[in-house]
């Protein structure tokens, strides 16, 4: 949730987003929208923080106002893992704003760091425009590789059979809540089957959600994974973004 600006406090109405970037893609329309910055509020006020939001397809993604609940998908899966696993790899399913790359390129014990995102313009964003601000030194990092597909293909394609110690998905705003119809099937029986086998033994699965979803959870259940519960972040308003947590059996 984004902070309350000046031009908010004085007048009640929500600052008018400027669009930075739009584009077609095959999965749609995506837009990168600026709010804050010097002159938001007028002649002789301080400028009043920059915030970063995506939009796709007309329906609010993520924006760089908190990034809380990004980094806990993060930490959540580190946590979850079998202790003593020495530099687990992970793969992020959804680059966004980048506070997730970012959190795992700032914690030494990850090894291998994967992302992929099928939204060449969010890339772009990243490597040139202006979320390098947030994660510029994680893409420097040797141990970080982008991936440009789509995330729900690669874990399908039986040609790649990379797998992993953790995966953290971030690339709808819940189970319940899909950006694209196609994304539905990841949360189906045999999208979970998809993620359990790119999973090494005793790999973690950890889900980004926009609120909780107990359907999911017993969908995870269903699908054979164990130590399935739910951590929590608190928002300003409403119902509190959540990471859902699984593991595979060893």
């Amino acid at each position: 949730m984004a902070p309350v600006t000046p031009t908010q406090a004085r007048t009640g109405a929500p600052e008018a987003p400027r669009t930075l970037d739009r584009r077609e893609g095959p999965y749609g329309e995506v837009v990168l929208r600026q709010r804050g910055g010097p002159g938001t509020d007028g002649p002789g006020t301080p400028a009043a923080p920059v915030i970063y939001e995506i939009i796709a397809n007309g329906c609010f993604l993520m924006d760089t106002s908190d990034g809380r609940s990004e980094r806990l998908l993060i930490d959540a899966a580190l946590d979850a893992l079998p202790a003593g696993r020495a530099h687990p790899s992970v793969l992020i399913g959804g680059l966004g704003v980048g506070f997730s790359l970012a959190r795992a390129a700032r914690q030494p014990r990850w090894g291998r760091i994967v992302v992929v995102e099928r939204e060449e313009a969010v890339i772009d964003w990243h490597r040139t425009g202006p979320l390098s601000a947030v994660s510029a030194d994680a893409l420097a990092d040797p141990r970080t590789g982008i991936l440009h597909t789509d995330l729900v293909a690669h874990l399908r394609t039986e040609a790649v059979r990379d797998t992993y110690d953790a995966l953290c998905l971030d690339i709808d705003n819940g189970p319940d809540w899909t950006v694209t119809e196609d994304n539905d099937s990841l949360y189906s029986p045999d999208g979970l089957a998809a993620c359990r086998d790119r999973l090494t033994p005793g790999g973690v699965l950890a889900v980004w959600s926009a609120q909780p979803s107990p359907a999911f959870e017993e969908a995870l259940r269903n699908a054979g994974f164990s130590g399935v519960h739910t951590e929590e972040i608190p928002v300003v308003r409403g119902v509190p973004d959540v990471v859902h947590l699984a593991r595979k059996g060893a």
